[in-house]
């Protein structure tokens, strides 16, 4: 067990400072600023890199939706969820700190509401769209990716290509996303850095445990009910 939330840690570690280290430091850097479309591929890459590197370990959840998901697809004990999240959010918590760190050493760079890609919605929402809009994009999302993982990750699937096919899924998430919430489906990701930026960002961190965990749970819940292979007939 210690190896694999040490694991869990350290893949929720890279998964926040990849993919919201490259909106910070990146994203709009001058002339060759990576974009919506860049961010949206570094998150797809940490999970990508993580779920080779400690999927043996682990299984390379980094996110304690997809740990709600994979139990009620019946993938994963409950007993081993508490550890899972506390071992994804210390993980996260210490990216978010680097991150700042990192940030902090260009003197332009200010902490504010929406500093370090803190999610949120309505007035700290990218694009300014409304708690609803937020709220069900992050459910649905979510449910999605669920629906990949467990798909890609079933003895059915071809061997070999579930980090690829689970790393597209996020980038092609944060493609639709981004501009709603700026992306959580995973409560670490986001607690992070809201509890250093506080605001609004640590006022709204509750929706962006619930929303995610509740699409997560129904795609797990969905896939092992829909998708799951029926028994040899006897």
């Amino acid at each position: 067990m210690i190896r694999r939330l040490a694991a869990e840690a350290f893949g929720t570690f890279w998964l926040v400072l990849g993919g919201c280290g490259s909106a910070v430091l990146s994203a709009g850097f001058p002339d060759v600023g990576i974009g919506l479309l860049g961010v949206s591929l570094a998150f797809g890459l940490t999970v990508l890199t993580m779920a080779f590197a400690i999927g043996h370990v682990s299984g390379c959840h980094l996110n304690p939706a997809v740990t709600f998901g994979l139990w009620a697809g019946g993938r994963f004990p409950a007993r081993d969820i508490l550890p899972y999240i506390v071992a994804q959010v210390a993980g996260a918590t210490l990216a978010a700190s680097v991150l700042l760190q990192i940030a902090s050493g260009q003197p332009a760079f200010v902490l504010g509401p929406t500093s370090l890609a803190v999610n949120g919605m309505g007035a700290i929402s990218p694009g300014g769209y409304s708690m609803a809009a937020g709220i069900l994009t992050e459910v649905v999302m979510t449910l999605a990716f669920l629906v990949i993982i467990m798909g890609a990750t079933d003895s059915r699937a071809p061997a070999g290509f579930a980090p690829i096919a689970i790393g597209l899924g996020l980038t092609l998430i944060h493609l639709i996303s981004i501009p709603v919430t700026n992306t959580s489906v995973n409560p670490a990701r986001s607690t992070g850095p809201a509890l250093l930026v506080g605001g609004l960002a640590l006022q709204q961190l509750w929706l962006f445990w619930l929303a995610p965990i509740a699409g997560a749970v129904l795609g797990g819940l969905g896939y092992r009910s829909l998708f799951t292979a029926d028994p040899p007939a006897s």
